[in-house]
């Protein structure tokens, strides 16, 4: 059971070279437009020369009976602890077993040092700790590379290694708004960036050109390599998230360094909840606190905007807002509600996720889906649209109106911060 990521990460870990199963099929959730493909041979490896079937998750049931399943192993992130027990309790009632493999069998050991920083809960503002670090280790002379965790939602095959270190790199590979999205903040400082399926082979490239890996999770999954020093980001905006998500829990129970980050604008009473929490599951973790800076590049006081932001954060990420939304209400904008004006596959996000009411989630996993994003703009009567995504929207899409990045940053809330633990941690490794 996966979303196209953790899911064919662990057969490669697992379950390709392994005689003694036989793996029937995939069932993809999350991401829209990533089923009803088949995982290819090419990649599966000689026991699979006709590959392997994907289908949509909601087809579970009729698979385990067809084909007499003994084993579904759960495979996706950023999932309630509640909704993977439901989940478990069908597999279980229709008598198989229900698997959560551990960390260590799905972790590939690196030859260089490892940093990951990975997450509670979607748009904790994950990437952007990770560009904070990748930076610190360039200003200290050392060269980082970063692996992104994998969103191959394109042809598979061409996406089996995947480098990026110009935006060049991004057109060739077609790359969805949402790659887009994490692979373009790096790139533009200068760090290169690896993705894709086949994390051996990533890690066996990308070690050739890094001191230091900087291992960018994805969702709020478990790294994919081994970490010499694992952070985890929180959510002080969303207090008691960080016990409640799957896997995230276990990334904060394995933390070695919780970062708190927005705590400039979250409340003093979340931000000591969330410290409760740590303390409780992991006491030895150090912990420090970042701030979240949002610039907007234009004058936006009294003009009617829409705020158009992350779309992971905002969809299963569960945001009601973003840097765009916290902007316009910071300089004084009058938020336009997209919902009225959405169309096609933007209409149907918006339907499956009512809690979005100011904000319109940056989705384009399909070129259908990308003009129909870019349809829903053009129609809202606004006098400027707010890019506040990772990626530069207005390069992608042409918009009938005016455009303001909005950027957000990450920046030590006390010294040493994270740069001194970064700093702390190459002295021992280099």
């Amino acid at each position: 059971m996966g979303a196209a990521g953790r899911d064919f990460h662990n057969f490669n870990m697992l379950y390709s070279d392994n005689p003694s199963c036989r793996v029937v099929a995939f069932t993809a959730a999350q991401i829209p437009f990533i089923e009803k493909r088949r995982f290819p041979g090419e990649l599966a490896g000689p026991l699979y020369p006709k590959g392997i079937p994907i289908y949509p998750e909601k087809r579970l049931p009729r698979i385990i009976k067809e084909h007499s399943i003994d084993e579904v192993v759960f495979s996706y992130s950023d999932i309630s602890h509640d909704d993977v027990m439901h989940k478990a309790s069908m597999v279980i009632a229709l008598n198989a077993s229900f698997v959560l493999l551990g960390a260590a069998p799905t972790m590939l050991k690196a030859t260089r040092p490892v940093i990951s920083v990975c997450a509670v809960r979607t748009g904790c503002g994950k990437s952007g700790v990770s560009l904070f670090i990748a930076n610190a280790v360039k200003k200290l002379g050392v060269t980082p590379v970063a692996i992104r965790h994998p969103m191959p939602y394109g042809e598979l095959v061409r996406e089996r290694v995947q480098r990026f270190s110009g935006l060049e790199d991004t057109k060739q590979a077609k790359c969805t708004i949402e790659e887009l999205e994490e692979f373009e903040p790096f790139i533009k400082n200068g760090i290169t960036v690896f993705a894709g399926i086949d994390y051996k082979e990533i890690l066996k490239q990308a070690q050739k050109e890094a001191q230091v890996i900087i291992w960018d999770g994805g969702n709020n999954d478990l790294p994919f390599i081994k970490p010499d020093l694992e952070i985890v980001v929180v959510d002080p905006l969303r207090p008691g998230h960080e016990i409640k998500y799957h896997p995230g829990e276990a990334n904060l129970i394995r933390a070695d360094c919780v970062v708190i980050n927005k705590a400039n604008t979250a409340d003093k009473a979340d931000i000591l909840k969330v410290r409760a929490n740590i303390a409780g599951l992991n006491p030895k973790a150090g912990v420090v606190e970042t701030s979240s800076v949002i610039t907007v590049e234009g004058e936006i006081s009294g003009k009617r905007v829409v705020a158009i932001e992350d779309g992971p954060t905002l969809t299963h990420g569960g945001m009601g807002y973003g840097a765009g939304v916290l902007a316009a209400r910071m300089h004084g904008a009058i938020l336009v509600q997209p919902r009225p004006f959405a169309v096609g596959t933007i209409k149907e996000a918006l339907q499956k996720y009512p809690h979005l009411k100011n904000a319109l989630p940056a989705m384009g996993y399909s070129r259908k889906q990308l003009k129909d994003l870019k349809d829903t703009i053009n129609s809202i009567p606004a006098d400027a649209a707010l890019i506040a995504t990772p990626a530069d929207l207005s390069r992608i899409i042409k918009i009938n109106k005016p455009c303001i990045r909005v950027r957000y940053g990450v920046k030590d809330a006390k010294r040493p911060g994270l740069a001194g633990i970064v700093k702390d941690f190459l002295k021992r490794f280099l």
